[in-house]
């Protein structure tokens, strides 16, 4: 069964830095292409980036790019997003992805407020 645990979300003020972490479990981690997406309530699913399963590539919506930067760490089945320079509109439940699956985790809330 196919495990994704987000955490690492709160809140945090404009211009802050949070780092989430998704612990991977059910599946070979090592061989999978993974995606963080976020959501805001009474919005859909918004991607956000996504890295290949040697961490080699990496992608970026238009919106976080030179902000946000992904990673893993296949030792430890764990995907990292690392967030920079927050603005109140990266405000949402974001969410681990195994790419080409509908399965994510239950999310970690980001709320950037001053």
């Amino acid at each position: 069964e196919v495990q994704l645990v987000e955490s690492g979300g709160g809140l945090v003020q404009p211009g802050g830095s949070l780092r989430l972490s998704c612990a991977a479990s059910g599946f070979t981690f090592s061989s999978a292409t993974m995606s963080w997406v976020r959501q805001v309530p009474g919005k859909g699913l918004e991607w956000v980036s996504r890295i290949n399963s040697d961490g080699g590539i990496t992608r970026y919506a238009d919106s976080v790019t030179g902000r946000f930067t992904i990673s893993r760490d296949n030792a430890k089945n764990m995907l990292y997003l690392q967030m920079n320079s927050l603005k109140p509109e990266d405000t949402a439940v974001y969410y681990c992805s195994k790419v080409g699956t509908v399965d994510r985790g239950q999310g970690t809330q980001v709320t950037v407020s001053s």
